[in-house]
């Protein structure tokens, strides 16, 4: 039913052809230009009071039959042509009258004249008779078409509403405890680890993100961040984030190297249709020294400077795919900052972009992850915006020992 009522909507209102025996069932369809058919064959029924019932039988029958058919013409063609029928409206008049002219010819003084006499009188009173009954009955006949046709096709249509708002709730039920699953499954948006201060901000842009990030602390005090973006949106990303998050967490516990991350983030993902996504991994030592490997994401800043890395394709392309890769320290008090591109594609309603270079004005400046966040949002958010603010913080004296 749901699949039925898209079907209808969308060629009721497209530019293309309408064809109602597309979509309405096929009974109703016969109804209504039935419906058609005996409401106009009131037209001939009214010619035939006119000419004081002089027509004979056939030409009277011939006459309703015309009106008749030519109206279901009007009607088809209303429908399937639209706009184009009104090109062929005055040559289909033409043509109708032009089929009267020559039944006119063919039933020459459309018979005899009633005599006026008894006889004659009565004939007549009971040719008018039936014409105002045939008259009623048609009338009546295309009127109970018409109502059924209301009827039938505004309960099919009621049915339809009422299935697509079942389908509707479904779908905002699974949204909405994807979603919930999605804020569970997302670090806290403050984390203070020993030796750093990790600040997020994440900002969906549908109910369903696919901006994606995490952050394990390892027994040594290392800590590794993996910050993603998967293609699409919606319930789609949704599941692909879940799936990519469950692999940062089994692989991050046997081997914490973000290229070896990367690889198997690679791995869950070939072989999956359009399912590619942008990846930054990276390991931050107690001592501040930093490996970082990306494919394809935003390049992050250090002290509002962002870093000279290579670019790389995303993950998802192909198998064996390279990653660029980098080695630096964050002395105490530096700030490592990962974005999402959903920052610089921010569109105001000029269409104009927020850019690269705003993005580094604002990093310059931005004392928080929610700031940046929010500058984009405040913009014009188009896509989800994901931030991360990495301080390093002075490492506590016994946990520097034991380290």
């Amino acid at each position: 039913m749901l699949v039925e009522k898209a079907q209808i909507a969308s060629e009721f209102h497209s530019d293309g052809r309408v064809n109602p025996w597309k979509t309405t069932p096929r009974k109703a369809s016969i109804i209504f230009f039935l419906a058609v058919f005996f409401t106009f064959t009131t037209i001939a029924i009214a010619n035939d009071i006119m000419a004081l019932g002089r027509k004979s039988p056939l030409h009277f029958v011939i006459d309703i039959l015309l009106s008749g058919t030519f109206a279901m013409g009007y009607a088809q063609g209303a429908f399937v042509l639209r706009q184009r029928f009104w090109k062929l409206l005055i040559p289909l008049v033409f043509l109708q009258f032009g089929l009267n002219y020559l039944l006119a010819t063919m039933f020459p003084g459309a018979g005899e004249p009633f005599a006026m006499n008894a006889a004659g009188l009565q004939r007549l009173q009971v040719r008018l008779t039936f014409d105002g009954l045939a008259a009623i009955t048609a009338m009546a006949l295309g009127y109970a078409g018409f109502v059924y046709v209301l009827v039938s096709e505004g309960r099919r249509f009621a049915q339809a509403q009422a299935e697509m708002g079942r389908q509707q709730a479904v779908l905002e039920g699974e949204l909405a405890a994807a979603r919930e699953v999605q804020q569970l499954i997302l670090p806290e948006a403050r984390t203070i680890l020993p030796g750093f201060l990790i600040e997020s901000e994440y900002v969906p842009a549908r109910e369903v993100g696919g901006d994606f990030f995490q952050i394990i602390r390892h027994a040594d005090g290392s800590v590794l961040i993996v910050a993603g973006d998967v293609s699409g949106k919606g319930l789609k990303a949704g599941m692909l984030v879940a799936l990519l998050i469950g692999a940062i967490r089994t692989v991050a516990r046997f081997n914490p190297d973000p290229v070896v991350v990367l690889e198997e983030l690679n791995l869950r993902l070939l072989g999956r249709s359009d399912a590619q996504a942008t990846c930054l991994a990276l390991t931050i030592d107690l001592d501040g020294q930093v490996m970082l490997a990306n494919a394809g994401h935003t390049t992050p800043f250090v002290n509002g400077e962002s870093l000279e890395l290579e670019g790389a394709l995303p993950l998802g392309i192909f198998a064996g795919a390279e990653f660029s890769q980098m080695r630096f320290e964050l002395k105490e008090g530096d700030r490592l900052a990962l974005l999402s591109d959903g920052v610089a594609e921010a569109t105001n309603a000029d269409g104009q972009l927020f850019g690269f270079e705003a993005v580094e004005g604002l990093m310059r400046r931005a004392g928080s992850a929610k700031e940046v966040a929010d500058a984009a949002r405040a913009f014009g958010q188009e896509d989800d915006i994901s931030v991360i603010f990495v301080t390093r913080t002075a490492v506590p004296e016994a946990i520097g020992l034991i380290a």
